[in-house]
C-alpha cells in the first residue's frame, strides 16, 4: 500500500483542510497507519511541490492544496465571480477582535470610538469569520466575541501566533508612508528641473501621467 500516493489523492479530493487524523481515519480500522507514518507522508508531499505553482499547506484546519500567492492573481482571472470588498469599518472590527479577544461589541466600539453596525457583526458572523465565545459576567451578559478556524484558513493561518505583531504593523505603516513621501519629493523635483512648454503640449500629458503613478501607487499601498 502506498500511503504517501493515497494521502496525497486525499487531500487533492477533498474541498476542506484534513488533518492528519482525519487523513487516518479514512482507511480501513484494521489498516490505518500510525499517525507518525502520514505525517512523514504529508512533510515529503509538502517537499515534492516545493518547486511546483501549487503547494500543500497547513492552515488551523489542516493540510490543503492551493495555488501558490504568488500566482493566485493569474488563476483569479479564470473566474467571473470577483472575491467581496470589505469595508473599513467591518476590517477594524476583526482586527480588533482577532488581536483583543475575547471581547464585547461594547469593548469594540471603545476602541474604534464609533458605534459598530450590527450589519458589520452579523456579516463576521456568517462569514464564520467570528464566534460567541462566552458572555461577559455583567449586567446584561453581553457576548464576547472571538476569531474562527475559518477565519485562521482564509487569511492562510495556522494559527493567531502568525498575525503581524502591532510593532510590524507600525513599521510596514511609516515605511508606506516614507515611500509616499518619497515618490512625492521625486515627483515635484521633475517638475522643477523640467523645462516650460505648452500647457497643451507633452508637458501636460506626462505630468498626468506622473500623478496618476503615484496615485495609482498609493492606493496599492493602502
Amino acid at each position: 500500500m502506498d500511503i504517501k500516493r493515497i494521502v496525497e489523492a486525499l487531500l487533492f479530493a477533498s474541498d476542506k483542510p484534513m488533518t492528519v487524523t482525519q487523513l487516518q481515519q479514512t482507511f480501513p480500522e484494521l489498516e490505518q497507519p500510525e499517525l507518525d507514518t502520514l505525517q512523514q507522508a504529508v512533510d515529503e508531499i509538502t517537499e515534492d511541490y516545493v518547486l511546483r505553482p501549487i503547494e500543500l499547506k497547513k492552515v488551523a484546519s489542516g493540510y490543503r492544496f492551493q495555488v501558490k500567492p504568488e500566482l493566485s492573481f493569474w488563476v483569479g482571472r479564470l473566474f467571473e465571480e470577483k472575491p467581496p470588498k470589505y469595508s473599513r469599518a467591518l476590517l477594524e472590527t476583526l482586527a480588533i477582535i482577532a488581536y483583543r479577544q475575547p471581547v464585547t461589541r461594547g469593548d469594540i466600539e471603545d476602541i474604534r470610538g464609533v458605534a459598530v453596525s450590527s450589519n458589520i457583526v452579523r456579516t463576521l458572523l456568517e462569514r464564520e469569520w467570528i464566534k460567541v465565545i462566552a458572555h461577559k459576567e455583567v449586567p446584561g451578559r453581553p457576548a464576547l466575541y472571538g476569531t474562527t478556524k475559518q477565519f485562521l484558513d482564509y487569511f492562510d493561518l495556522s494559527s493567531l501566533h502568525e498575525l503581524p505583531t502591532l510593532q510590524e504593523i507600525k513599521e510596514l505603516d511609516l515605511s508606506v508612508a516614507s515611500n509616499q513621501q518619497l515618490m512625492q519629493d521625486q515627483s515635484e523635483e521633475q517638475e522643477i528641473n523640467r523645462p516650460e512648454v505648452n500647457k497643451h503640449g507633452p508637458e501636460t500629458e506626462l505630468k498626468s501621467e506622473v500623478e496618476s503613478s503615484v496615485q495609482d501607487t498609493e492606493e496599492v499601498a493602502q
